[in-house]
C-alpha cells in the first residue's frame, strides 16, 4: 500500500473523513434536531431518511454513467467537497433545512462508493484484493468510534456551529491536499478506466 501513491493518500484521506464526519451525523444531528430546532424522533427519523435517499440516489446515479476520465480527482472531490452541507446544517433555523442538507450529504457520501468499488476491482491484483478490502474497512469503521466519542466535548468547548464548520471545511481541503500530494491527476491519466 506504501508503495501505490493513489491508494495510501485515498485512504488515509478516508480516516480522516470518518473521523471528521461520523460524529456530526451520529452523535449531533439528533442533538440539533431535539435542543436547538425543537423537533422530535419523527424529524431525526426525516433527517436520516433524506441522507439514506441521498445515498441511494447517488449511487444509482453514478452507477448509470461512464467511469469518468479523472476518476480519482472526481471521486476525492465529492468525498471532501460533499462534506459542505455540515455548514449548512451548523446555521439550520429549521428541520427541512436539515432535511436537504442530508440528503445532498448521503449523495455526495455514496455516489463516489461506485467509483471506489469499481477502482478496487479493476486497479488492485486479484491476490491482494481481500488484503486491500479488508485494510478499506477497517480504515472505514477503525476512527468512527473515536470520531462518536469526541464530536460531543468538541462541540461543547467550540460550538455547535464551529464543530459543523470543521466537519464541512476540513474534508475538502484533505482531498485537495491528496490529490496534489499523491499526484492523482497523474495516476489517472497513466492508468485510465473507462473502457
Amino acid at each position: 500500500m506504501v508503495r501505490t501513491p493513489w491508494l495510501l493518500a485515498t485512504l488515509l484521506f478516508a480516516s480522516l473523513l470518518v473521523l471528521c464526519t461520523m460524529g456530526p451525523i451520529e452523535v449531533l444531528v439528533p442533538f440539533l434536531v431535539k435542543d436547538r430546532l425543537g423537533g422530535g424522533p419523527r424529524d431525526h427519523a426525516t433527517v436520516l431518511a433524506a441522507f439514506g435517499i441521498g445515498g441511494a440516489l447517488g449511487s444509482l446515479a453514478m452507477a448509470s454513467m461512464r467511469m469518468p476520465r479523472r476518476y480519482l480527482t472526481l471521486m476525492n472531490l465529492m468525498w471532501g467537497f460533499g462534506c459542505l452541507p455540515f455548514i449548512a446544517m451548523g446555521v439550520a433555523t429549521a428541520v427541512w433545512q436539515l432535511v436537504v442538507a442530508a440528503f445532498v450529504l448521503g449523495a455526495l457520501f455514496s455516489g463516489p462508493m461506485v467509483i471506489w468499488g469499481t477502482l478496487l476491482q479493476r486497479r488492485v491484483p486479484a491476490h491482494l484484493l481481500g488484503r486491500v478490502a479488508s485494510l478499506d474497512f477497517f480504515v472505514s469503521v477503525s476512527l468512527m468510534p473515536i470520531s462518536m466519542a469526541v464530536s460531543g466535548p468538541v462541540s461543547e468547548a467550540i460550538g455547535l456551529r464551529t464543530t459543523f464548520f470543521i466537519a464541512g471545511v476540513i474534508p475538502g481541503v484533505a482531498a485537495v491536499l491528496a490529490i496534489v500530494l499523491a499526484r492523482l491527476p497523474q495516476d489517472e491519466i497513466a492508468h485510465p478506466l473507462r473502457d
